[in-house]
């Protein structure tokens, strides 16, 4: 069950990567975030802003993993990032072992995760990148979450620059 959500405009990259700082300042091991929005939306933007806010060197190429499906990530706590896209069902899903990494203390950021949330383990945050407007939804799931959400939001606000 998804609560209601919390909107963040995303009118330019600059903006999305203040959201990637808030999102690494209130990440924990074991936290789950589903990605979802229209192809070129920026998902993979979002986590390469992150993965690089929780440490992650510049050296090392953050792309979506489509064909790989799952990639682990050296960050602080560590990432699993997976994109669901080209699987078709939710046993497809649930062979990933996505619960596992997210039991093993590892970040789950799903790429299209909001088709198979199921697998992807409870209380996930969703967050969707719209773009007309281009914003952000976050939609938390239970209590992990919308705690997650909260401390995103704060964030988010400590980060704006004046006059923003």
């Amino acid at each position: 069950m998804m609560l209601d959500p919390a909107f963040i405009d995303l009118p330019n990259r600059r903006a999305t990567k203040r959201l990637a700082r808030a999102l690494a300042l209130a990440l924990r091991p074991g936290d789950a975030l589903l990605l979802s929005g229209a192809l070129g939306a920026g998902k993979t933007f979002l986590v390469r802003a992150l993965c690089r806010a929780l440490g992650l060197a510049e050296s090392v190429r953050v792309v979506s993993p489509t064909f790989t499906l799952i990639r682990e990530l050296p960050t602080l706590p560590p990432i699993a990032h997976a994109d669901l896209y080209r699987l078709s069902s939710v046993e497809d899903a649930e062979q990933l072992g996505l619960t596992e990494l997210r039991d093993r203390g590892m970040v789950l950021i799903a790429e299209w995760g909001e088709r198979f949330s199921a697998a992807c383990g409870p209380d996930s945050l969703l967050l969707g990148i719209g773009l007309g407007p281009r914003r952000a939804s976050l939609s938390p799931s239970g209590p992990r979450s919308r705690e997650l959400a909260r401390a995103v939001l704060e964030h988010h606000r400590a980060d704006r620059a004046p006059g923003q």
